[in-house]
């Protein structure tokens, strides 16, 4: 597979999207929310982080169109708006399992 030819705007929105990936606590929303949309205080409740934490961290997430956000009464529920973001996470996820077994290797 040959690289792409990428502009830089495209760049700027690429590393945002790592950018909102890389708070542990962003990553234990996502996770919270990859079976069914929450509000936010069942969002607390799933990740054990304080209201003003939970709050910043999916304005983050949602400006970066990970997630998707409607009113429902007096709450605001949000779901995933990029499910291959979860694929994108596999992918990760896979790479670092095989790094920790070449590790462990040549510790044998």
């Amino acid at each position: 597979m040959s690289p792409r030819k990428l502009s830089d705007k495209a760049l700027d929105l690429i590393a945002a999207r790592f950018k909102a990936l890389s708070e542990p606590n962003r990553l234990k929303l996502l996770i919270a929310l990859q079976t069914r949309e929450r509000n936010v205080s069942e969002l607390i409740q799933a990740t054990g982080l304080g209201q003003a934490n939970v709050s910043r961290h999916l304005q983050t997430l949602t400006e970066a169109g990970i997630l998707a956000r409607h009113r429902n009464g007096g709450s605001v529920i949000y779901s995933i708006a990029d499910p291959s973001i979860f694929l994108m996470c596999h992918q990760v996820c896979g790479g670092i399992q095989n790094r920790l077994k070449h590790q462990a290797k040549a510790f044998m």
